[in-house]
């Protein structure tokens, strides 16, 4: 007698299928999609993170009546804006006086990242710009060596921090970067975004240029958008923001009010007890 709701964070197995994993092309993976989409199809609801998933979800034949966009959000309430000048983690990794461009978080298998290494080896010779990367993930690893055997020193690596320090470190970049392999639009949305956004700095989305993070950020002009391969126009976009501070703190001060206006803790709960309500009375 219970009602079903389905909260889709990824769409598998077409996630799987789009990073190249055979076992879901074939025969299971159909049967796969073929359970899960009888799931969906007769759920109280489902929940999806984008307007793009929302998208795959029709077009798979679920009414549209049973599909509900809730976005993820950030912890705004401990996530604020952090002056450089009051940031302690600047003065502990010695950057200081630098220009940062963070990435923070998994860098994976749906994160290309070739197009950020050919954009830092292009700024190599901008002495004060260095590139941060924070977190971990299967690709990590070998950007770091991919890095080392190009020659490209202005990159720095540190290891994920504890939650306790998270303001600080979303607050340490000047700007971020979020990646996104364009034939994963749809089937996943970055979540970083959120917590970038709670702590008023502008992003640099790489991936498809009419993607989900690329219009949110057009849309509020609170960052810029490049596509997967142009480390030319990530190069230009990185200098854009670095010589134009007032357009920088502009974009900052956009995202924090996209975080509390669409993207807070207290908008989504809310949201989700709205959606919940209706599923349970229908």
């Amino acid at each position: 007698g219970a009602r079903l709701v389905n909260w889709l964070q990824d769409l598998f197995p077409e996630v799987a299928a789009a990073l190249g994993i055979r076992l879901a092309r074939g025969t299971a993976g159909g049967l796969l999609a073929g359970l899960r989409d009888r799931s969906l199809k007769r759920a109280a609801m489902n929940v999806v993170i984008g307007e793009g998933m929302r998208k795959r979800l029709l077009d798979l034949g679920v009414d549209s009546a049973r599909v509900e966009v809730v976005h993820n959000w950030s912890d705004d309430e401990r996530i604020r804006p952090l002056p450089a000048a009051e940031n302690p983690l600047r003065g502990e990794w010695g950057l200081d006086g630098k220009f940062v461009v963070g990435y923070s978080g998994n860098l994976g298998r749906a994160h290309e990242h070739e197009t950020l290494l050919a954009a830092a080896d292009r700024l190599r010779g901008e002495r004060n710009l260095v590139f941060l990367f924070i977190g971990g993930g299967a690709s990590m690893d070998g950007l770091r060596a991919e890095a080392q055997a190009r020659g490209i020193a202005n990159l720095i690596f540190r290891p994920y921090q504890a939650v306790e320090r998270l303001r600080e470190s979303l607050g340490v970049p000047d700007v971020h970067l979020v990646v996104l392999r364009p034939e994963m639009e749809g089937l996943i949305v970055p979540s970083k975004f959120y917590g970038i956004a709670a702590a008023g700095r502008p992003t640099i989305f790489v991936g498809s240029s009419d993607g989900e993070i690329a219009g949110l950020l057009a849309s509020g002009e609170a960052g810029l958008a490049v596509d997967q391969g142009d480390d030319a126009g990530l190069a230009g976009a990185i200098l854009r923001l670095r010589d134009n501070p007032a357009l920088r703190e502009r974009m900052g001060q956009n995202a924090r009010w996209l975080c509390e206006e669409r993207f807070s803790r207290r908008a989504a709960l809310k949201h989700w007890e709205r959606v919940l309500s209706a599923a349970s009375q229908g």
